[in-house]
């Protein structure tokens, strides 16, 4: 990699663990509608395109989109929308040594930047409510952009608001949607094992490093590279 001069960082999965709000979410959401409860392990596997593919996974009761109605993904997409709100950040907590990971990378002067497929609605809270929004400099939700990961689009955007080329910026994610949107942008990308890849192992793709979490990632950067 070439010197590394920003860092943009991946939400669900890669700084916090938010499966279990998403979890109560869906449940009121079923209920409401009258549909079978799913567990949190079937959660963690459909995390990972934004919440409008996650509400139609959970329609399906697999991982391949529904074929409801329109009219009734978009009654399941409200009732969703209206149950987040309440738990957003209620349970989410960040991963091990993602803040000392964060705060290394402050300390050494690189800007971060956050890119979710999350709404803004609930991405600008949930950074505030567990201490992360100090760390941000930039934030590109799903719906910020007219297009999302693993889309390149909105890494582009943030390295030309953190004024970087994609080349110097680090892409730290969880999923094959951050690989590829890394690789599409040009940015050089980590990834850790723990996250929400649908079910897959992120080991099997073409990322430059698996790094154990932020504070690992942070160490390798920090000791192979001076940030100008």
């Amino acid at each position: 990699m070439t010197t590394i001069r920003a860092v943009l960082l991946d939400l669900d999965g890669t700084l916090l663990d938010t499966v279990l709000d998403l979890h109560a979410a869906a449940d009121g959401m079923l209920a409401e509608l009258s549909r079978s409860p799913v567990s949190v392990e079937d959660i963690r596997t459909y995390v990972g395109r934004g919440m409008v593919n996650l509400v139609k996974r959970l329609l399906a009761g697999q991982r391949n989109f529904a074929d409801d109605p329109a009219p009734l993904q978009e009654i399941a997409l409200e009732s969703f929308r209206r149950h987040y709100a309440l738990c957003n950040g209620r349970h989410a907590r960040p991963f091990s040594g993602v803040m000392e990971g964060l705060g290394a990378f402050r300390a050494a002067g690189l800007p971060l930047g956050i890119v979710t497929n999350k709404p803004h609605a609930f991405t600008v809270p949930l950074l505030e409510r567990t201490g992360l929004a100090e760390f941000i400099t930039v934030t590109v939700s799903g719906d910020s952009l007219p297009r999302q990961k693993p889309d390149p689009m909105p890494l582009v955007w943030a390295c030309g608001r953190l004024n970087v080329s994609p080349a110097e910026t680090l892409m730290i994610g969880d999923s094959v949607h951050d690989c590829n949107a890394a690789r599409a942008a040009g940015c050089p990308v980590f990834l850790v094992p723990y996250g929400y890849n649908e079910g897959q192992d992120v080991r099997t793709l073409n990322c430059d490093a698996i790094v154990a979490g932020i504070d690992d990632a942070a160490r390798r950067v920090l000791s192979a590279h001076t940030p100008k």
